[in-house]
Formats: C-alpha cells, structure tokens, sequence
C-alpha cells in the first residue's frame, strides 16, 4: 500500500487565492478544435474543474492575460502552444519577470525538460540507458545523418504529441524527412530505434516537497513498432489503443527507480510522466524522454494512473495545485486526504467513494 497523496487546500486559502488559469482554448466550448483536437475539451475541462474547487479564478488565453493584467497570487498555465518554437517557456518567464507563482517547474528547468537531447544527456550522466540519438541544431552547418543503426526515429527536438515524428529505414527518406523539419524551424533529433512496449511513469510532488511517484502505465497497441501519430494523440481519429497499468510489480519498479536517478537533474517541478521503451525478450529499459507538465485531461495518462487508485481526477488537479502552492511559500499548508469529492461524485452519477483504496500511513 502506499501513502494517500491527496491534498486539499484550507478553506481560507480557498476563499483568499486569486488564480489566472491560462491555456489557450481555456475560453473555449469544450469542442474539439479542427487542429488541436481534444486539446481543446482538455483545456475547457480544467477549467470547469479548478471553478469546481470553489476557487476564485481568471481565465486567460494569450499570454497578454498574464503580461498586462493585474498580478493574480498564482498563475496555473498550460499556454505552451504558442505558435512559435519553445513557447512552453514564455508563460514561466514573464511569471518569473512578475515575480509571480506559477505552476510547473523553473524556465530553466522546462527548457531542459522539453530539450529531448539534453534530456538524454542528463540521464546517460545519472547511469540511466538511452537509445544511441545525435542531435542537428538549426543553422550549425551542414547536415549530417548519423549511424544509429538500420532504423532510425527522426524526429523535432521540442515535438509536441508526436507532430513530425516519423521512423524510417532508407537513408535518403532519413535525410529528406530533417531536412523538412529544418525548413519548419527546428532542431533534428536521430535516435535508434527501441524495441519493446512503451511505458510511462507519472509522477507528482508531495506535501513535503518530495517526488510522488504514481502507477506505471503501459502502452497497448497492436503494434509496437509503430509510433503513435498526431492526429491519434490529438483524437482527430479513432483509435483503440491506449494506456493502462502495467501492473507487473518488478518491471514497474524498475521503470521507477530508473526515473528516480533523473531527478536530481529536475527536480522541483509540479507533475510530469517518464517515457520509456521496455524490452520483453532482453529485459532491458530505455529512457526515451520526459514530459514535464503532461497533458492533464482526466483521459490521458497521468489522469489514468491516478484514477486507477480510484480517487477523482478533482482531486489529482487539486493535489498538484497544493504542491505547487506549498514549494512556493504562497500556502503555508495544507488539508491531507479525503472530504472534498463526494458531492462531485454525485453530480458524476457515482457513489462517494467507490473503489477508493484503502491508504497506509
């Protein structure tokens, strides 16, 4: 059993806070978008459940709601969207500039996260094993296609939701494929490709400052030597596939203490996933790279892990929000556990509680 790791706000930080929530479709209907997808419904759903917390919140959509307006006491930003590469880094730097809180991690700290390369790098130095990969920055000369071996993933080096990622074979389609990217502004990555099932290890922070480390996932496809496109990561098409625990006890703690050696790299941030490749035959693991600040849409995977202890997708957001908050100094502390959810529950159709485990310590 592990510890409970909700945590609530005091009901006079409730009513004290004033919080910007900044995302770009966070005005939206809740409808997909024709070419963010369900990013849209994601954005327009943590909006109804942070209003759902009983908080006094903003909502902004342009990072004009954050460098113009009246300073809020935090700003929990998902705006990394926008328009122009490394983008996710705009929102956390003009907080900083305002000497504002916000949620997620250091500028310095989600450029390294979202750099797939120097990623890499960090956890080859902390002893983790990393598919071979090389790395061609824009404007560094003339392009080079590494041998990494016979196939080969190429890909952007900030790729969001698997846009322009592609594996390939023929050298001459290797080339072709970065030098487009190049042409659309980005930095190239090649990295061998793994074999195995993909596997995903979420984790939050606690109440004292400490990593939280959530169930592992596993990828179920039909194929696992295919990557999963854009268009299915942003619903645009159907798909059958998905994540689910893993549940194999050995394997998930390997996964884990192989995401623990990163940390000192990283850590603090607000919430994340570890993506890794695991091989069935060979038992062996490879750190593919870190999503810092994952999509939190109670369908996706951060969401899944959490709800697979049975506890609401409320009280994940409200968890992180806390975390946030506390590491901050904005909050001195915190409500630990259950009392909140059961009327969410309710309006949700389920029983207060149901299937909720039962939490040592």
């Amino acid at each position: 059993m592990i510890d409970d790791p909700r945590l609530r706000l005091k009901a006079e930080d409730r009513a004290r806070l004033d919080i910007l929530f900044l995302a770009k479709h966070a005005r939206g209907s809740g409808a997909p978008d024709p070419v963010d997808g369900t990013h849209a419904v994601y954005h327009h759903e943590l909006a109804e459940t942070l209003r759902g917390l009983g908080l006094n919140l903003r909502i902004g959509n342009r990072y004009d709601d954050l460098i113009a307006a009246e300073a809020p006491d935090f700003v929990f930003t998902l705006l990394n969207r926008g328009g122009f590469l490394n983008s996710e880094m705009l929102a956390p730097l003009v907080a900083r500039w305002r000497a504002i809180p916000h949620l997620g991690a250091s500028p310095i700290l989600r450029g390294l996260g979202d750099d797939k390369h120097l990623m890499k790098l960090a956890a080859r130095a902390r002893g983790v094993p990393t598919p071979a990969s090389d790395i061609h920055r824009r404007d560094s000369g003339p392009l080079r296609i590494p041998d990494l071996g016979a196939k080969m993933v190429v890909k952007p080096n900030a790729s969001s939701a698997s846009w322009g990622v592609k594996i390939l074979t023929d050298r001459a389609e290797m080339r072709a494929h970065a030098e487009w990217l190049l042409e659309q502004g980005h930095d190239v990555l090649f990295e061998a490709f793994a074999d195995g099932i993909e596997l995903a290890v979420p984790v939050i922070g606690g109440r004292h400052g400490e990593p939280v480390w959530l169930p592992v996932m596993k990828y179920v496809s039909a194929d696992d030597d295919r990557i999963r496109t854009y268009e299915e990561k942003r619903g645009l098409v159907p798909t059958s596939e998905g994540f689910h625990p893993l549940g194999d006890l050995d394997v998930s703690a390997l996964a884990t203490e192989a995401a623990a050696r990163m940390m000192p790299e990283i850590w603090p941030f607000d919430y994340g996933r570890f993506e890794f490749k695991f091989d069935l035959e060979s038992g062996s693991l490879a750190f593919l790279e870190l999503n810092m600040s994952c999509n939190l849409w109670s369908r996706k995977t951060l969401g899944l892990s959490w709800r697979s202890l049975g506890l609401s997708h409320a009280e994940l957001v409200e968890t992180i929000l806390c975390h946030s908050l506390l590491r901050q100094g904005v909050i001195a502390d915190v409500e630990k556990g259950d009392g909140h959810d059961d009327d969410g529950a309710r309006a949700r159709g389920e029983a207060p509680g149901r299937g909720r485990p039962a939490f040592a310590g």
